[in-house]
């Protein structure tokens, strides 16, 4: 287990992590967005890198004019190089 992957509101860090980008774009389903932010409000650390990550992508957003589409491939390596190891 990972020094910062706690469970809070029945998930864990690195799964509130994996669904980040989702949560950000508002694309969750409300009972996860519900415990998501149930999470946020018990774990500083994910508050606090959500918060930051939460600023870049919408400083993208500002800067490019919406949303992009990646390339699937390109996606998956950069889910891969941005999430930790299981």
């Amino acid at each position: 287990m990972a020094a910062n992957d706690r469970e809070i509101a029945g998930i864990r860090c690195l799964a509130v992590l994996a669904k980040l980008s989702d949560y950000i774009d508002g694309d969750l389903e409300p009972e996860a967005r519900a415990q998501i932010d149930a999470h946020l409000s018990g774990c500083d650390w994910c508050l606090r890198f959500g918060g930051e990550m939460s600023q870049l992508v919408g400083g993208l957003h500002r800067q490019l004019g919406g949303t992009i589409e990646l390339d699937p491939a390109v996606a998956e390596r950069l889910r891969l190089r941005v999430l930790p190891k299981p």
